[in-house]
């Protein structure tokens, strides 16, 4: 591809509205632009960044009997009524009416609709277990669109569905998925850890988040420093064991559980984890209560709270109190024995903390930042059900069919490996995802020898089967190695001052080195190049 004719209009400033360094290098890079806030248009340097993403993505999951199609992103509002995600998406889900007045939604996934498909497609559990997978634009009206690609109201995802009649064939495609995602991260050049999460609005169970680690990451990966455990810090279980102070300082939390109030006792200095208490109280709702509805509840302010106003309440303690003889109530000072009081049960409630042991019992806790990347769910039979999709079994019978759901965030994975592979002069491209192999210039594009030289390079490597990335734009020399930095190919090939030897400049982009090479013996040394690059 010829740079002078290539729409790459790179910047030399950061941008003031980018805050992370894959959004101010895809924006300086001329990689994209932005239309809206969290809408971004991709520029040709970015578009081949995703495809060689795609491909990877296409190879590994074709490689296990995953069948691509594509789905409608303009979602009739009857299929989300069926499962009530209409009203539960709220206004994350971007609505729209035809001229008709029909309710649509711009799709942010697809259970719904797939799930529509196969219960008119598939009858019987001769056809199963059945695997299917898209790369399309999503859509989700963030509150704070923000980060590029990273937060955005429109962007790049691949879904998988499956469908099974048995758990044990859920489970198998849910391992091999699984699996496949590993090697799809590992391929694209990133550091990842797959890690226990909760499904949130998907619904069912069993689920992981692949997380790429960075500093900008939103999410809290808790990992053990001795053994593969990781788990959002959402979902990560505090080992159970008896408190080794016997009157440990407490906090006494009034919260609501669906529409009872409840006390959870807590150690001082702990934090509620709500998403995990949801699962160990099996609720559907958790809060806090604020200061009115404590005053309304208890005839007292929250700060008064002591175990005399609590009477008559549901006591529930975090599973780090068991064994405790008595405590100390954190906020009035107050010693209570145990026998005291009427603890009805013991949960894991708390925020797991550096430090801790390994729920898995090996090492402690550790935590670090993580972009999510991708996700893989059980569904169950959620959104069959919901939505009357059956089979019949061997014996005739009707069973809702048994799903699984497996999503990338295509664009998020393009700016995560940014995110990894950069330095102070710009992105430092993985070969498996670079958008050209190698990145041509001409030093002096008025000089003769220089143009012929790089004419004859331009075709001779792309005879090679190389990408190539030509510039042949009449500027300085400083500039065009500015700009090679910033985009960041792996190779860079530069004809200069010893053009009439047939001697060019091979310079590798990630470690900086560089030597001079004959023309005759360029095609050897690149191919051993990009292959020690490609085994990093």
């Amino acid at each position: 591809m010829r740079q002078k004719t290539f729409l790459l209009p790179t910047l030399r400033d950061i941008p003031s509205d980018a805050d992370v360094k894959s959004h101010q290098l895809m924006l300086r890079a001329g990689m994209m632009r932005q239309n809206a806030a969290g809408v971004y248009t991709y520029l040709p340097l970015a578009k081949r960044v995703i495809s060689k993403v795609e491909a990877i993505v296409r190879e590994e999951l074709e490689a296990i009997d995953v069948q691509e199609l594509t789905l409608p992103s303009l979602h009739p509002s009857e299929l989300w009524q069926e499962t009530g995600r209409w009203d539960k998406m709220g206004d994350e889900l971007i609505r729209l009416k035809d001229r008709h007045g029909r309710d649509f939604a711009l799709g942010p996934t697809h259970e719904e609709v797939i799930t529509s498909i196969i219960r008119d497609a598939i009858g019987s559990y001769k056809k199963l277990p059945l695997n299917v997978f898209q790369i399309q634009t999503k859509f989700r009206d963030e509150r704070r669109p923000r980060f590029g690609l990273l937060r955005g109201r429109e962007f790049i995802m691949k879904d998988a569905y499956s469908f099974h009649d048995t758990e044990e064939s859920l489970d198998d495609t849910y391992q091999a998925m699984y699996r496949a995602y590993e090697r799809i991260f590992t391929r694209v050049g990133l550091t990842f850890r797959a890690v226990i999460a909760d499904s949130g609005a998907m619904g069912g169970k069993d689920t992981f988040e692949f997380m790429a680690l960075a500093d900008v990451g939103e999410d809290t990966i808790a990992y053990s420093d001795t053994s593969n455990y990781a788990a959002n810090i959402e979902m990560a279980a505090v080992q159970a064991g008896n408190v080794e102070n016997t009157n440990p300082s407490v906090q006494l939390l009034p919260v609501k559980a669906d529409d009872e109030i409840i006390i959870l006792l807590l150690g001082a200095g702990h934090e509620l984890n709500e998403v995990k208490s949801l699962h160990e109280l099996q609720v559907k709702s958790l809060s806090t209560l604020n200061d009115q509805e404590v005053q309304e509840a208890f005839s007292t302010e929250k700060g008064s709270l002591s175990i005399q106003t609590i009477e008559g309440y549901r006591l529930i303690a975090d599973q780090s109190l068991q064994g405790a003889s008595s405590f100390t109530i954190e906020n009035t000072g107050d010693a209570v024995n145990c026998t005291e009081l009427s603890i009805d049960s013991y949960a894991d409630l708390r925020m797991i903390q550096e430090g801790d042991a390994s729920p898995d019992g090996q090492g402690t806790i550790q935590f670090a930042r993580g972009i999510e990347i991708g996700q893989v769910f059980k569904l169950g039979t959620f959104y069959s059900e919901s939505m009357g999709a059956s089979f019949l079994d061997q014996n005739g019978r009707a069973n809702p069919y048994k799903m699984g759901c497996y999503g990338i965030g295509i664009s998020r994975t393009v700016a995560a490996i940014i995110e990894q592979h950069n330095d102070e002069n710009g992105i430092v491209w993985p070969v498996a995802v670079a958008p050209f192999d190698l990145h041509l210039l001409t030093l002096n594009s008025k000089n003769e020898e220089q143009a012929e030289l790089s004419e004859k390079l331009y075709t001779t490597l792309k005879q090679s089967g190389w990408d190539v990335l030509y510039d042949d734009r009449p500027e300085r020399a400083g500039v065009k190695f500015k700009d090679a930095d910033l985009i960041g190919l792996p190779i860079r090939v530069s004809v200069g001052k010893r053009a009439s030897e047939g001697v060019v400049e091979v310079k590798v982009r990630s470690t900086g080195e560089s030597e001079d090479v004959h023309i005759d013996n360029l095609a050897d040394m690149i191919q051993t190049k990009l292959q020690e690059l490609s085994n990093v």
